[in-house]
C-alpha cells in the first residue's frame, strides 16, 4: 500500500490550494478515504471523507471551503481548499478509513 501525498505550499490568508493523493496497492476504489491535518505537538483531525460512490462528509470547521473528489480510475484523492486562514496551517495526510496507511504528508502554510 501506498499513499503520496502532494500539493502543500505557502499561501496567504483567502488564498487556495489543491492537494493531491496517489494511491497504490489496494482496491482503491472500495475504500472510504480521508484528509486529515495535523498540528504541532497534537492528533491528526479529520477534515473530510468520501466514500467509494462519491459521498461525502466534512468538518464542521471547513465551512464550505474545501471539496474532497476521488477519481477511481486514476487512483487519486483531490482536496480543494479555498478561503485559507492561518488556522489551516498543518500537515494534510490522506488516509484508508479503518487502516493504519497513511502517506507521509504534505506541509500547508497560511501566512497572515
Amino acid at each position: 500500500v501506498q499513499l503520496v501525498e502532494s500539493g502543500g505550499g505557502l499561501v496567504q490568508t483567502g488564498g487556495s490550494l489543491r492537494l493531491s493523493c496517489a494511491a497504490s496497492g489496494f482496491a482503491f476504489n472500495r475504500y472510504t478515504m480521508n484528509w486529515l491535518r495535523q498540528f504541532p505537538r497534537k492528533e491528526r483531525e479529520l477534515v473530510a471523507s468520501i466514500r467509494p460512490n462519491g459521498v461525502t462528509n466534512y468538518a464542521d470547521f471547513v465551512e464550505g471551503r474545501f471539496t474532497i473528489s476521488r477519481d477511481n480510475a486514476e487512483r487519486t484523492l483531490d482536496l480543494q481548499m479555498n478561503n485559507l486562514t492561518p488556522e489551516d496551517t498543518a500537515n494534510y495526510y490522506c488516509n484508508i478509513e479503518g487502516t493504519g496507511h497513511w502517506g507521509q504528508g504534505t506541509q500547508v502554510t497560511v501566512s497572515s
